[in-house]
């Protein structure tokens, strides 16, 4: 239990939790927001660190907390292969997420206005 004191008043405490897992972090491109229609920020590949151990609601003010400060972190690297070369120098077992290929179905704009018969 890792707990936090000020003038021997115990403000908050969070059990520390040491889970061994076999994916610490995400490599992925990410997606469209589907609000635009624009493609920002989807060109760069980006590592994101997945989480070590839970969620700790604090028991004074109720604030979700966490001991693990990698969470905060994301990088951005122009290739795949960038970021595989970062995530094996440093020593960070990862994982590929592949983007998907969106289906590009061609059709001409005069097609909306042909007639279907009703």
């Amino acid at each position: 239990m890792f707990t936090v004191t000020i003038n021997n008043n115990i403000i908050s405490s969070f059990p520390i939790v040491i889970i061994k897992r076999i994916m610490k972090a995400r490599i992925y491109k990410p997606t469209k927001n589907a609000m635009q229609s624009a493609k920002g920020n989807t060109k760069d590949w980006v590592l994101k660190y997945m989480p070590e151990n839970t969620r700790v609601i604090d028991d004074l003010m109720g604030w979700s907390g966490n001991t693990n400060t990698k969470r905060q972190l994301t990088l951005k690297f122009h290739t795949l292969e960038d970021a595989e070369k970062y995530a094996t120098s440093h020593n960070i077992d990862y994982i590929v997420t592949l983007p998907k290929v969106p289906k590009l179905i061609k059709q001409n704009y005069a097609d909306n206005f042909i007639g279907d018969g009703r």
